[in-house]
């Protein structure tokens, strides 16, 4: 036999000292291993408790003991196991939350039908309008039959859902229902305050319902609020379950799915791979959006950049070392820097010109006022999971903080955005180069896939539109390239360099003179695409550094209105950090990319 009783009571009263017994009735439940949930409240009681028959029994004697509790009622129920994890007492404003003012069920409630009634009136066919008042998640285990469903997902939308009935409802006989008919002490007569003529309330609701009459005229089984989930018309527990996941009722056949998963989804709330990837790059959308509008580099601020003091340097005094590590910059300007305090030692204190720093050591820069350049910050994500993220680079777009840029880089947009994660760039584009880009979410992961582009695994695509027209349609360029830049970071063909090799497929020459071409690098050298073309008599298009005849450029970021420069990073294959099967993935192709 059942070894649990389970009751379920509301009473609307007048009730005071409600601090007092809420720890008065906790003590009480717990002292009898009593489990449940007493909502107190100045309107009256809500409760659903379960323990032995005793105790319970208990329970009730003492409720009964409190002014207006007095005619108190539970519907009782047994269960073969305890259907809540603990026992809680809590104070609302309200014992059923509705929001409308007016609606007092202590003063006044409408006409009750008895669940006897109810039925004659089903069995002979009266003109009767039943209208569930539940939330649409309870309708779905069942129902009466022609029942019209409020179609809520709370009850404090009842009132919106009773101004959209038909106009003819309003002069129909009308009987509101409920699982044990608490919500429709309030609903039956906001309904009448609404205009319906005729408003009758199910006594004690689909519970009694069940207990006094069985199942005639109901379809289903009813919903209850506790680890039982649902009861049949004889009050025993069913087969169903609750989705762990968005907490929808789920019947036998549902849990048969292959698309219920325990702990993690059901049907109803089930994505594939593919909706949880735009599910998650949907949210990321709309975070980067909030971290780059505005552009976080176009609000003035305070700027601190750190200053390495370097080996070959050690014991010099600060104002040489910033002569020798920033050329370009007067000793005047330094002195007239430091004396402004914007020059800060490791301890943090303004620097004098003649201290001297060891090597290792990180003063600090401080340029106030700072304002960068606009950059691109259309960034889209390709593709995210627990390893990686694919991104589509735009362009201009620094990817570090370098120069006149600090904030309106990648990287700040990056760890803005995936706070507290930082997202670690696996391999390099410069800032005029838009495509397609890999980041490792982890260090961890970081390790296991940056490695693969120093070793050369890495299969890497670019599409670039050249000036002129290679005579040859199948090219490669082996040309060392130096490892020291020079002006504006740029490298040169040097014969003691770095080994560079680069392969070239012409997909068209157009019109217009210029050709567009597939690049393959074989080798991962700094602007080796951009030098490797430079150097053959074929530039890349816009390109504001490597430019037609050895001349150079007086930026190395474009600004945002200028023409592109036309390299795009378009493919890229490697294997997955996370389960080490090879991985595609390709950007999208720029207007530039197609025949002129």
């Amino acid at each position: 036999m059942p070894a649990v009783t389970n009751i379920a009571a509301y009473r609307f009263a007048r009730m005071e000292g409600l601090k007092e017994l809420r720890t008065e009735l906790l003590s009480f439940c717990k002292s009898r291993d009593l489990k449940g949930t007493i909502l107190l409240a100045p309107e009256g009681i809500n409760l659903f408790v379960a323990g032995s028959e005793a105790p319970v029994g208990e329970l009730v004697t003492r409720l009964r003991e409190l002014p207006g509790l007095e005619d108190l009622a539970p519907k009782y129920s047994l269960s073969d196991e305890q259907p809540f994890s603990r026992m809680l007492v809590r104070l609302k404003k309200e014992i059923i939350a509705f929001g409308v003012e007016g609606i007092d069920p202590a003063t006044y409630t409408s006409p009750r039908i008895e669940a006897k009634q109810l039925k004659q009136w089903l069995d002979e066919g009266k003109p009767v309008v039943l209208y569930d008042t539940r939330n649409d998640y309870e309708v779905k285990l069942g129902t009466f039959k022609n029942a019209i469903p409020a179609g809520i997902d709370h009850f404090r939308h009842f009132p919106d859902a009773v101004a959209k009935l038909p106009a003819e409802m309003r002069d129909a006989p009308v009987v509101t229902f409920c699982t044990g008919g608490i919500r429709c002490e309030k609903a039956a007569p906001f309904m009448e305050q609404a205009g319906f003529r005729e408003v009758y309330q199910l006594e004690g609701g689909i519970l009694k319902y069940f207990e006094e009459v069985g199942g005639d005229h109901y379809d289903g089984e009813c919903f209850v609020f506790d680890q039982r989930v649902g009861v049949d018309p004889a009050l025993s527990e069913t087969g169903s379950a609750v989705c762990f996941a968005c907490q929808a009722p789920l019947a036998k056949h549902e849990q048969e799915d292959p698309r219920y998963l325990a702990n993690v989804s059901c049907p109803h709330c089930y994505r594939s791979d593919q909706q949880r990837l735009d599910d998650r790059i949907a949210i990321r959308r709309a975070a980067l959006a909030r971290v780059t509008n505005p552009l976080p580099g176009s609000v003035p601020y305070e700027n601190r950049r750190p200053i390495r003091v370097p080996a070959h340097l050690e014991g010099a005094s600060i104002l040489a070392i910033l002569e020798a590590l920033f050329p370009q910059t007067s000793q005047e300007t330094w002195l007239g820097i430091l004396a402004s305090g914007l020059v800060l030692d490791p301890k943090g204190n303004p620097a004098s010109p003649e201290q001297t720093a060891r090597a290792g050591e990180e003063w600090i820069r401080i340029f106030p006022g700072t304002i960068e350049p606009e950059v691109n910050a259309d960034i889209r994500v390709l593709h995210e999971d627990e390893a990686i993220i694919v991104l589509h680079k735009p362009a201009p777009l620094p990817m570090h903080p370098s120069g006149r840029f600090n904030r309106n880089t990648l990287s700040h947009f990056l760890h803005e955005a995936w706070h507290p994660e930082k997202p670690r760039p696996a391999h390099r584009l410069d800032a005029n180069t838009g495509g397609v880009l890999v980041c490792a979410r982890t260090r961890h992961f970081a390790k296991l896939l940056q490695p693969q582009f120093s070793r050369g695994e890495v299969a890497k695509t670019y599409l670039a539109r050249v000036i002129g027209h290679p005579p040859e349609d199948r090219f490669t360029i082996d040309a060392p390239i130096s490892d020291q830049a020079c002006g504006l970071g740029a490298r040169e063909i040097d014969e003691e360099g770095q080994e560079a090799r680069t392969q070239f497929r012409v997909l068209s020459r157009d019109a217009d003179g210029s050709s567009l071409l597939e690049v393959t690098p074989l080798t991962g050298r700094t602007n080796q695409i951009r030098i490797h073309l430079w150097h053959t008599g074929f530039p890349i298009q816009g390109d504001p550094v490597y430019l037609p005849h050895a001349s150079r450029g007086d930026t190395q970021t474009l600004p945002l209105n200028a023409p592109p420069m036309c390299l795009h990073a378009w493919r890229i294959s490697f294997l997955h950090p996370l389960h080490g099967t090879r991985s595609t993935f390709t950007a999208e192709l720029p207007a530039w990319a197609t025949p002129a």
